[in-house]
């Protein structure tokens, strides 16, 4: 397998935790989100993934080559071909709140505050540093608020239970991102918490942004 992803990408972030939880190993190719306007945009990636978005996972059997694209749908595909280490409980109402746990963050949170909301907002809208700013804290603490909430009721050391999960996924990278930007955590006790826990982890720790070769 190839991943095709950039060092502080939240979603490729996520496929790579889920990689480490599977002891899978994928040979990793750095596309710059920023270099020469962002060479997501090249022509070469635009044929591998039409949206110009990391990440793209690529499977090649035989003389066949599967591209992926979408975080959620690639750790979907490597949960059913890669059952053994279970990133979903096996009862499908469990499976359902640690999906919707993961989507509020992955579909709620994160893409209004993408690098392309936010270059979009500055170079289109002409929006200004302390407002854009404003905007991002302000998707991120409603989807905090409201997950923090979920995690009162579910979590144990993980978002659902003691194991990780497609939750955990999720909110790990959205976490790094927010003190990127300095959004103040004080009102996630369970957030903070279960973060962590999970950086305590192997899987995550070598996940983490500052630890890609492509970080700089």
């Amino acid at each position: 397998m190839k991943l095709y992803g950039y060092w502080r990408s939240s979603a490729a972030y996520r496929v790579r935790i889920a990689l480490n939880l599977k002891c899978l190993t994928a040979e990793h190719i750095s596309v710059h989100l920023v270099k020469d306007g962002g060479e997501q945009h090249s022509q070469a990636y635009a044929n591998l993934n039409a949206q110009e978005l990391v990440p793209s996972l690529v499977i090649e059997q035989g003389n066949q080559q599967q591209v992926l694209t979408q975080s959620l749908a690639i750790l979907e595909y490597l949960e059913e071909a890669f059952p053994q280490v279970a990133l979903l409980p096996s009862d499908m109402y469990e499976k359902s709140i640690v999906r919707s746990m993961a989507m509020l963050v992955a579909c709620e949170v994160h893409p209004l505050n993408n690098l392309k909301v936010l270059q979009y907002l500055t170079n289109e809208l002409s929006v200004e540093p302390d407002v854009k700013t404003a905007w991002y804290h302000h998707w991120v603490n409603e989807g905090f608020a409201a997950l923090e909430k979920m995690l009162e009721k579910h979590s144990g050391r993980c978002c659902f239970g003691d194991q990780p999960t497609l939750a955990d996924l999720c909110l790990v990278p959205q976490v790094y991102n927010a003190k990127r930007f300095n959004v103040n955590m004080s009102a996630y006790p369970n957030i903070q918490r279960v973060n962590e826990y999970c950086l305590s982890l192997q899987a995550f720790a070598d996940a983490v942004p500052e630890r890609q070769a492509d970080a700089s």
